[in-house]
């Protein structure tokens, strides 16, 4: 199948998530969270338990339950895909695990030239869970759009060269200073992965894309420019043929806003730090953005969640699209009943 193959299930285009993302009029504001599928959750923890985190991306059924239960408790207005960012990786043969209260640890960082060679081209054949899991989501959502997606090249090879996560980024950006050749030969291997993993995803049914970089925050703007966006560009570019709205999302992004839009994002995420007509005013026209709820808001009273959800949508008021998110993912203790309240207040406040 090639992009050109690919098309949008009618039931999913005219969502509300997708019309919004196009920048279309919505019946209401609609809604998802990142990490909705996840830990907040009684009903993850029990069908986790005892299973690691890089063996549950791998099995589809389980993979398959995890991505739904948020839909059907919730009712967001999209799913999306239970997975992890370093499970490209994994399927290429490096060597890494998910531990507990770490994160992503990489045995044999990536430091030298030599070490690229240790990142070979990835293929659907790399991934069957992930088709399979995918095939079986979409008979499920129905007119629910799913939400694929991907670690962006920076955040990958931030994990790759630290050789787990770090608050510093000094071996990462040691390479990205002081052997800029290096660095960009590894962000655009790390972009060919991307692209591979999120054509899997778009082939098998994904409606939408999202490209996590997590860490682009740790960035100067002109660091950002000239050393990282080209390879999130690469990636946007690869998946534009398939015509699936395609999102770009960081923590304390702020000051790269505008170019994490002209990287080829069609909507960008908007972290708490930044109110959404601010943020659309940095992006510029012809976007749309998605966000931006400070997750620790959900520990208060519903009053007090719902006053500042009502902030977030009369920040958006003049947007051109407007996808509600929270600034960054749901916390581990987060009470899945103010999830769902959220919701609903959004729905509500925003019926047209």
């Amino acid at each position: 199948m090639t992009a050109k193959d690919t098309t949008q299930p009618t039931a999913t285009y005219d969502s509300a998530f997708l019309k919004a993302c196009r920048r279309e009029p919505v019946p209401h504001t609609p809604v998802w969270f990142m990490r909705q599928a996840g830990r907040s959750l009684p009903e993850y923890r029990k069908v986790r338990e005892g299973i690691p985190m890089l063996e549950s991306c791998m099995r589809p059924e389980l993979v398959t339950e995890i991505t739904l239960q948020p839909v059907r408790r919730h009712d967001v207005d999209a799913a999306i895909f239970f997975s992890d960012i370093v499970v490209p990786l994994k399927a290429i043969g490096i060597d890494l695990d998910i531990k507990p209260g770490v994160g992503p640890v990489v045995a044999e960082p990536v430091r030298t030239r030599a070490d690229l060679a240790r990142l070979r081209d990835l293929g659907p054949e790399d991934v069957p869970y992930v088709t399979e899991a995918i095939g079986m989501l979409t008979g499920e959502l129905g007119a629910t759009p799913l939400i694929g997606f991907a670690g962006a090249p920076f955040t990958l090879a931030s994990y790759l060269v630290e050789g787990g996560p770090s608050r510093t980024y000094e071996n990462a950006k040691a390479m990205m200073y002081g052997d800029p050749e290096l660095w960009a030969d590894l962000l655009d291997r790390l972009a060919d992965i991307t692209s591979a993993f999120l054509k899997v995803q778009i082939e098998a049914g994904a409606s939408a894309v999202q490209l996590f970089d997590s860490w682009a925050g740790a960035l100067a703007p002109a660091d950002y420019r000239t050393s990282v966006m080209p390879a999130s560009a690469k990636v946007f570019d690869a998946v534009a043929g398939y015509g699936v709205p395609r999102i770009h999302f960081g923590v304390g992004t702020g000051e790269l806003l505008k170019l994490m839009g002209e990287a080829g994002a069609d909507v960008v995420g908007v972290d708490w730090r930044v109110p959404l007509d601010e943020a659309q005013r940095r992006v510029g026209p012809g976007k749309a953005l998605q966000g931006n709820l400070d997750p620790t808001v959900l520990f208060t009273d519903k009053d007090t969640v719902a006053a500042k959800a009502r902030e977030v949508l009369d920040a958006a008021a003049g947007l051109e699209g407007h996808v509600f998110n929270l600034g960054h993912g749901v916390m581990p203790n987060t009470d899945p009943d103010a999830l769902t309240r959220l919701v609903e207040y959004v729905h509500t406040a925003t019926a047209r």
